[in-house]
């Protein structure tokens, strides 16, 4: 009987470390060569400045083939897209007190070679949030 090992098939990569930011800055990417997706979580301390619909910080996911160019990631290569915007790839919005100090997930199973996640500041930030984001690769395509 097989064992079922999330473990063995899992390679994680501190994608954002733990930062205060104020402004948008691009993750490590995750290559996804030997891996079936991609998993992300994304935490957000008690924010910097008061978050509205107009200051606020949106994660996000980009894909790309040569891991130099980078778009958003669609709809339907994801799970967790925060549909209440229009911003293609978004996975979280902090937008006020009640979803700052909070976590956000996602999980990418597209067709690109490597991801990342986005941290994108919109408004005025004059004070930083303390972000982190971790990928997660997991399912080995070459494991029977």
């Amino acid at each position: 009987m097989s064992k079922k090992d999330l473990y063995s098939d899992a390679t994680v990569t501190q994608c954002f470390s733990a930062a205060s930011l104020d402004a948008d800055a691009n993750g490590t990417s995750i290559d996804l060569e030997s891996h079936q997706s991609a998993l992300f979580v994304a935490t957000v301390g008690v924010g910097g400045i008061t978050f509205t619909t107009s200051n606020k910080i949106e994660f996000e996911l980009e894909e790309s083939a040569d891991d130099s160019t980078f778009t958003d990631v669609a709809a339907a290569d994801m799970e967790g897209e925060d549909t209440d915007g229009d911003n293609a790839g978004c996975f979280g919005r902090v937008i006020s007190a009640a979803t700052d100090d909070a976590a956000f997930v996602c999980q990418y199973h597209g067709s690109k070679r490597y991801v990342r996640p986005v941290a994108a500041f919109t408004g005025t930030h004059g004070t930083a949030t303390p972000i982190s984001v971790i990928g997660i690769a997991v399912g080995n395509k070459y494991r029977s």
